[in-house]
């Protein structure tokens, strides 16, 4: 199983990114996938996940970021719209059991790709 991100930089508050996930190794239909985030000093937190118990949005990102997969490519997406600066973080896609529950903790993902908000 191999993740890698990418797509990350520097925006502005408001500003836009898509980052990208290339995947290898497993099938988005039997695992749950997804996105989570670290921030210095802060807590891991899941910025999305769909698996066996459904699909979840953070309430921080919720309106402003969508989640997408391209099967055929083994890809997975994040648009991340009106971007604030509390965004600012290290960004990882991961995959792990069925369940959401331990998205970002147990499991796989990348090396992450650093996103910044800053004017």
């Amino acid at each position: 199983v191999q993740l890698a991100e990418s797509g990350g930089g520097v925006v502005e508050p408001g500003g836009s990114l898509t980052l990208s996930c290339a995947t290898s190794g497993f099938n988005f239909d039997d695992f749950a996938i997804g996105w989570f985030r670290q921030a210095p000093g802060k807590e891991r937190e899941k910025v999305f996940c769909q698996g066996i118990d459904g699909t979840t949005y953070s309430e921080s990102v919720e309106g402003r970021f969508t989640f997408s997969t391209n099967n055929a490519k083994n890809m997975m997406y994040l648009q991340m719209n009106s971007l604030k600066s509390e965004d600012t973080a290290v960004y990882y896609c991961a995959t792990t059991g069925s369940s959401c529950l331990f998205l970002g903790h147990v499991g796989a993902w990348g090396q992450g790709t650093q996103v910044t908000v800053s004017s």
